[in-house]
């Protein structure tokens, strides 16, 4: 694992690096506790194409092997007021590695979420968004990456 900050991007040479990304990226000035990758629940894959909504804080990725659709952490309860856009790298790719960085507080309650990407086309990382979390409980978003 290797992430190359030298250029106008930073590179990762594989999904591994989103988490030393994101630790380094960190959320709102607070230490990233946990990263949590995306994996699809029906069938394994872990490249996703993404819309995002980020002033609202909602991300939906759709699986590239099966389809599968997900609206990841608490999306779900804001969609519907969301306009979404599709997640694109600076190359044109539209195809990523996901992971969430999640800001713990002392109690282990989730304080922020970054979602970190990773291109698979040319490496580039990026965070596509991220939100303050101010409700609890909260620890159940771990589980919705």
């Amino acid at each position: 694992m290797a992430m190359d900050t030298n250029g106008e991007w930073w590179r990762g040479e594989s999904a591994a690096d989103l988490a030393d990304y994101l630790e380094e990226l960190g959320a709102e000035g607070y230490r990233v506790g946990q990263v949590v990758k995306a994996t699809c629940v029906d069938c394994g894959g872990r490249s996703f194409r993404l819309r995002v909504d980020g002033e609202e804080g909602t991300v939906e990725r759709s699986c590239v092997d099966c389809g599968k659709d997900v609206l990841m952490l608490d999306s779900d309860e804001h969609w519907s007021d969301t306009e979404p856009e599709a997640v694109v790298c600076p190359c044109g790719a539209d195809v990523f590695d996901v992971a969430v960085g999640f800001s713990l507080r002392p109690d282990d309650s989730v304080r922020w979420v970054s979602v970190g990407i990773r291109c698979v086309a040319d490496g580039v990382l990026g965070c596509c968004a991220d939100w303050k979390i101010d409700y609890e409980p909260s620890r159940h978003l771990l589980t919705r990456v």
